[in-house]
């Protein structure tokens, strides 16, 4: 393994996705660092989600390589679920599982381990993202909206991947959950070494738990470094978008 596959978790060159006529990645490279918490932000319907997906396998590209762990990929196989666990918007939890059956679940699809076992290991994951043993036998229905995060953050860390990938971790989570959830992320991150590739849109995450940001505009990264540097980005949206209404607070707090 070379010096560039020990320092970078992923690696993405040229990478082109469309859905017929429309190019939604042209030609984006990217590298996200071992060890980093790298946030992505864009426009909505801009494409953070389609180059999460692309990069794990669930979306097809047209062109270009990706490499993760230093292994070039499409994302397919099953040992890609070793490498990564994803954190989807809305948790995809499935309903019809207890908590414990859904922090499980990859254990089962991956592994050949006794019923004993998964259960310790579910009990110690919901543990590990602040959830009691005693939550494991309720229905995602009986859940708040933060639980719901937690137990699929929960999941996500079920086979130890070394890299997490979560698309909008705080969306539709009050203030108060939202700080909580991101403490949560910096905790896991430092104390599990964890490669983290957020998309968010929530600029209190890209301000107290992102090591870099990277911005997504035009199919391609237009700026890409610490909050600080991205806040004297001239780019066009970069700017449009730090520098809105909305963000004067943050731009407040940064000075």
């Amino acid at each position: 393994m070379d010096a560039s596959q020990d320092e970078f978790a992923i690696r993405v060159r040229d990478l082109v996705v469309g859905f017929g006529r429309q190019t939604v990645l042209d030609h984006l490279s990217l590298d996200v660092r071992r060890g980093e918490i790298l946030g992505l932000v864009g426009a909505s319907g801009g494409g953070k989600s389609v180059l999460m997906r692309t990069i794990i396998g669930l979306i097809p590209r047209q062109g270009g390589t990706i490499e993760v762990m230093g292994q070039s990929t499409g994302g397919h196989g099953r040992g890609a679920a070793t490498t990564w666990g994803i954190l989807f918007q809305q948790g995809a939890l499935f309903s019809s599982l207890t908590v414990r059956q859904n922090v499980q679940f990859p254990l089962r699809e991956n592994l050949v381990l006794s019923q004993e076992l998964m259960d310790e290991i579910a009990i110690a994951k919901l543990e590990m993202v602040g959830l009691r043993a005693q939550d494991a036998d309720k229905y995602p229905a009986q859940l708040s909206g933060g639980m719901t995060k937690r137990v699929a953050l929960a999941r996500a860390l079920a086979l130890d991947p070394p890299i997490l990938f979560l698309d909008e971790p705080t969306s539709g989570l009050d203030p108060i959950a939202a700080g909580d959830f991101d403490a949560l992320i910096t905790t896991l991150q430092k104390t599990l070494g964890l490669t983290v590739f957020m998309v968010t849109h929530d600029l209190a995450s890209l301000t107290t738990v992102c090591d870099r940001v990277a911005a997504l505009a035009d199919g391609r990264i237009v700026a890409i470094g610490p909050m600080r540097e991205l806040l004297q980005s001239e780019h066009p949206w970069v700017r449009a978008y730090f520098h809105g209404k909305r963000s004067q607070m943050l731009q407040h707090e940064m000075r």
